[in-house]
């Protein structure tokens, strides 16, 4: 469903994970149901912020590396000499 962008087949899955005995799952899909109109676009879309998320990830291990060692302006510095 995942890689084949088919997330008109989420309410069926959700509900046979319901059907299923096992809590964690029911957790889950309780989670997704929340907000199941965004995790279906997010299934059927082609669309998708995986570029940001690398970038987002790379800049706070920067800060990691740097925690109480500098002040924003070095931190911006190190961030735009590391790509």
């Amino acid at each position: 469903m995942m890689t084949e962008l088919e997330g008109r087949e989420l309410e069926q899955w959700m509900s046979c994970a319901d059907a299923d005995d096992q809590p964690a799952l029911h957790s889950f899909v309780r989670g997704l149901r929340r907000d199941q109109d965004a995790v279906t676009a997010g299934l059927t879309m082609r669309w998708n912020s995986g570029a940001v998320e690398g970038h987002v990830n790379r800049i706070k291990m920067l800060k990691r590396q740097m925690f109480g060692r500098a002040k924003p302006d070095l931190l911006r510095k190190r961030i735009l000499l590391s790509d």
